[in-house]
């Protein structure tokens, strides 16, 4: 009871003065008070007498020293190993016991640099030489023992060095090491005047400097330095930071690896214009947090400025970056930092050219993009960087870079990663955000099958494609392998699914790679992500998934996620209370097609119910939310049905298509043989006996190998950003899915899109795409500028597209040798399509 209320209680309104008997009960309350402070005190004093601290003591000595006991120690001549000591020296041995929930993230920082550095030694990287570690805070040693649970870290490391300014704390680590019988150095020392020579041999410090940035030479040569340091929530409690950050450069080998697990707060705001942070997703922290944190921390002189980290990602090129909260103790938010030496210089060399070469050689590849010339930039800068450039165009990578040079900054992080295929983009614009962070499609709708018979796709094609959930791409690199694949998606969460599925190719085994993506459910997916596939994945990326890792271990599954979960959960629930669970079953299991009709009639009634379509399905919000069926797309539906049977109902519009859709798979297609689009939706996973062609063993074999994803870029912008930035004739291929149905006839969208394709493509390229119209408004503006377009598939009542018969058309637009001579007879077009009236799968059937 605080003392203002006692007053209140015990003293009546009326009276100005207490009584004798209101007196005696505060002193006794207070002497209560006294006692307990005292019995506090000495059981305190009387816990540092036993080695092993009880759980009550351990608490208790925390809490003394964190918020009861004076500090000293704050004086210019003491300086700061004498703060240190007054903090830690009553708390040093129950110091990891009382850090293990506080401190969170110490293990995940671990897994990550760990799986880079098992990366790194897959690539042959410690064949001459085995790593050097060097933990800079390190004081009792903690992290280096966790780190066995990722490495054995007396024969991975030739040395560990452990660098702390605190003898209590060190003094826990010795015991540690002894315990453990490893060899490790440590150092009571100043982190700035810590020098690895003054351990290890001389080494030479002959730093290979690029021509793209000279003043990024202050770095050790090739085969010089410590492969690894580390900082774990160290950064936050050293007063000048900064020069400890300015040492860690000529501490580190050229390509070593920096991580940092600490504490921060910080606005979206201040870091809102950089390029070079490697994501953005979970760092904001909102004002009154922020307010809060910093003065919470600020007691015990743990410093939480957003400074500190902008001056670590100042001060090295971005590999991995994440943004958590510790929610156990009130959403404290920390951060995971890996980085590494912000000037690109080569691993197996020292050409002075690395840098400009590298940059150069990953923007041929990006989409042979056009270049677009940064304002305000250095002369002497620009003359560097294009001293030696064919005259193809650039693109917005190679923009940033010249800007960031320029500029003095580090590089986007995407060029710091291990691959180079995911191409840069600013998370923080608009266009990215709106999707709020979760993706649309789990999986691909559109049929392979198809694609691969209207395109014939070959081993030298260049091919743009939408990348929606990455089925179908990761489809055309296991059957067709073309030269290039150029995957675009506005939504950045689609790409991160690419991504995903791209890493655990690249590092899991089949059985695992099934799990996640055949099943959906991958119960260990968290600790696979930190140790195998982090390496493989974006910092944007990588950081999406630690987020949402409870999708692979909950019992929903990936395939219940995203936006086109609403419609399936529905599905399902509907099935579920109306007892058709075992119908279900029964049709994906279904033999012949005579069997899966017998079971349909009882299905359907509950599907293509009149009154939930009225009610649900038929609705503009299900349509966009659940179906991703935008306004535009909509009124294609409602549009042809209106031309048919003259009706304006759009209710009854829809209800025709999904009839139209769903009647035709049924009669035409087995589900659970040959269709596993629907057999998904049915049943929350697929079977090894309908699947995906990427998720098939051979398909993991071939997609497994080194190289297999060289020629694949990711692209998070517009279809139009992407394909204007292509060079003129260079693209064979471009499957846009249904995208153009998104644009409205009034916009000059279409237009702009069409021309940016006809530019883009080679003479007699191909564009594919899919309508949810029989003859979509948009066929025209393709034949006024330079294309002849076919009909190769097109769903009447009773009739099946394809698989999945979710459009209502598919066309090809064929590239004509020149606009104004659109001549039919004289292109390669496909044959002609079979009759509308056929109920078999009349895009398969056409000739290649």
């Amino acid at each position: 009871m605080a003392l203002s209320t006692f007053f209140s209680a015990t003293i009546p309104p009326n009276s100005l003065t207490p009584s004798f008997q209101q007196i005696s009960i505060l002193l006794a309350y207070l002497v209560v008070i006294a006692l307990a402070a005292r019995i506090f005190v000495t059981f305190i004093s009387a816990s540092k007498q036993f080695k092993v601290p009880s759980g009550l003591a351990t608490f208790a000595r925390f809490f003394y020293a964190s918020f009861l006991k004076p500090h000293s120690g704050d004086g210019a001549i003491t300086g700061q190993q004498a703060a240190l000591e007054s903090f830690y020296k009553a708390q040093a041995d129950v110091y990891d016991a009382t850090r293990k929930r506080l401190l969170r993230g110490r293990e995940d920082m671990l897994g990550l640099v760990a799986a880079h550095l098992r990366y790194k030694e897959d690539k042959g990287a410690w064949m001459k030489k085995r790593p050097i570690w060097v933990d800079i805070g390190g004081g009792t040693g903690y992290n280096i023992e966790a780190m066995q649970a990722y490495l054995d870290v007396p024969t991975f490391f030739a040395k560990v060095y452990l660098v702390d300014l605190s003898p209590s704390l060190l003094e826990v680590a010795r015991k540690r090491f002894d315990r453990l019988g490893w060899d490790v150095e440590i150092v009571c020392q100043d982190a700035r005047a810590f020098r690895l020579e003054n351990y290890e041999m001389a080494k030479s410090t002959n730093a290979s400097v690029s021509s793209l940035g000279s003043s990024w030479s202050d770095h050790n040569g090739a085969n010089s330095g410590a492969d690894l340091v580390t900082m774990s929530y160290s950064l936050s409690m050293i007063p000048d930071y900064y020069s400890v950050l300015d040492s860690i450069p000529s501490l580190l080998s050229s390509d070593g690896i920096v991580g940092v697990v600490d504490f921060y707060v910080q606005s979206i705001v201040e870091i809102s214009g950089r390029t070079y942070t490697g994501g953005s997703f979970n760092r904001h922290v909102t004002w009154i947090k922020r307010v809060f944190w910093r003065a919470w921390f600020d007691v015990d002189r743990v410093g939480l400025e957003g400074a500190r980290r902008d001056y670590l990602e100042y001060r090295f090129g971005t590999l991995k970056t994440v943004d958590e909260r510790n929610y156990l103790l009130g959403g404290i938010p920390y951060y995971i930092f890996l980085g590494t030496q912000r000037g690109l210089v080569s691993s197996v060399g020292t050409s002075p050219g690395y840098a400009q070469d590298f940059i150069e050689s990953l923007d041929a590849s990006c989409t042979e993009s056009p270049y677009l010339s940064p304002l305000n930039h250095r002369a002497d800068m620009f003359q560097a960087v294009e001293k030696s450039i064919p005259a193809e165009l650039r693109s917005k990578a190679y923009q940033c870079a010249v800007i960031n040079l320029s500029s003095n900054l580090p590089l986007p992080s995407m060029f710091y990663q291990n691959n180079q295929r995911r191409i840069y983009y600013d998370d923080t614009l608009k266009k990215h955000t709106q999707f709020n962070n979760e993706y649309i499609y789990a999986f691909t709708w559109e049929d392979p099958r198809v694609d691969h018979r209207l395109l014939n796709i070959r081993s030298d094609d260049v091919v743009l494609c939408v990348t929606s959930a990455g089925d179908n791409v990761l489809d055309y690199l296991y059957q067709a392998g073309p030269r290039r694949i150029h995957a675009v998606d506005l939504n950045p969460n689609q790409n991160h699914l690419l991504e995903l599925k791209i890493a655990a190719f690249q590092s899991l085994p089949y059985a695992q790679v099934w799990k996640m993506f055949g099943e959906g459910r991958f119960p260990a997916f968290r600790e696979a992500l930190i140790t195998k596939l982090s390496p493989h994945m974006s910092s944007q990326a990588c950081q999406y998934w630690l987020k949402h890792a409870s999708i692979f271990s909950s019992s929903r599954g990936l395939y219940e996620t995203g936006g086109s979960r609403h419609a399936i959960k529905l599905t399902r629930s509907l099935f579920w209370l109306l007892g058709l669970s075992n119908d279900v079953k029964s049709m994906c299991n279904a033999k012949t097609l005579n069997e899966q009709q017998e079971i349909w009639p009882r299905i359907r009634r509950v599907l293509l119910s009149r009154a939930l379509h009225w009610t649900v399905v038929s609705t503009e919000w299900f349509a966009w939310k659940a179906a991703g069926v935008p306004p535009a797309q909509r009124r294609m539906i409602v549009e042809d049905h209106r031309d048919q049977v003259d009706s304006d109902l759009r209710g009854e519009a829809i209800w025709e298509y999904i009839v139209n859709t769903l009647d035709p798979v049924v009669k035409s297609t087995l589900v659970g043989d040959d269709n596993y689009f629907y057999l998904l939706c049915l049943q929350g996973r697929y079977s090894q006996r309908c699947h995906p062609q990427y998720l098939s063993n051979r398909a993991h074999r071939k997609l497994s190998q080194v190289g297999a994803f060289d020629g694949l870029r990711i692209h998070t912008d517009e279809l139009q950003e992407v394909i204007c930035r292509i060079a003129p004739g260079t693209l064979s291929h471009a499957v846009v899915m249904d995208s153009m149905d998104w644009f409205s006839p009034q916009d000059s969208q279409a237009i702009t899109q069409v021309q940016a394709l006809h530019r883009a493509l080679k003479t007699g390229g191909k564009v594919l795409l899919r309508s949810a119209g029989l003859k979509p408004w948009y066929t025209a503006v393709f034949e006024k500028n330079g294309f002849a377009t076919r009909r190769v598939g097109a769903r009447m009542p009773g009739t099946c597209i394809d698989r999945v018969n979710m459009y209502a058309s598919a066309w090809i637009c064929t590239k004509l040798p020149d606009p104004t001579a659109a001549n039919y007879d004289s292109m390669m077009l496909p044959s002609p399509t079979l009759s509308v009236h056929s109920r078999t799968h009349s895009l398969e059937k056409i000739e290649e």
